[in-house]
């Protein structure tokens, strides 16, 4: 079970990756959520805490990385909002073993895979449970 300091951890490395990246402007957008069209601004920390019913207590708020702390009744959990697709892939290449994540358009929620299962459908995210760099579909033989 992931615990709180472990997060805490997990939110201190969002910011070191976002004092070393040196990644693009918010032009390269890319949608990874099934439901949203490309050309749609993305969410922000307090936009998407909002909609499961949280006020995020910042943790770090770079220009190229945000991150945020929600306690619901659902569970503790971070919102990370990241100012490029780019950004949010060289985060995701620093932290593979802080997985499950929960994923969508320049944003990605950590926190405990009961937690990412409830909070899926409000923020239509992809789950993802392993490397996101690996396929989870299995591919025939």
């Amino acid at each position: 079970m992931t615990t709180f300091p472990r997060l805490a951890a997990f939110a201190l490395l969002a910011g070191l990756v976002a004092g070393c990246s040196s990644s693009g402007g918010w032009g390269d957008y890319v949608a990874a959520g099934q439901n949203q069209p490309a050309n749609t601004t993305p969410l922000t920390v307090e936009q998407l805490s909002a909609k499961v019913g949280c006020k995020p207590k910042m943790q770090v708020d770079g220009a190229e990385v945000r991150t945020g702390y929600c306690k619901t009744t659902v569970g503790e959990f971070f919102v990370n909002t990241f100012k490029s697709e780019k950004l949010k892939d060289e985060w995701m290449d620093q932290a593979p073993e802080y997985n499950p994540h929960l994923v969508g358009p320049r944003w990605t929620v950590l926190g405990p895979l009961e937690v990412l299962e409830q909070l899926k459908s409000p923020l239509n995210g992809d789950l993802h449970l392993m490397d996101h760099r690996v396929s989870q579909t299995p591919t025939p033989n």
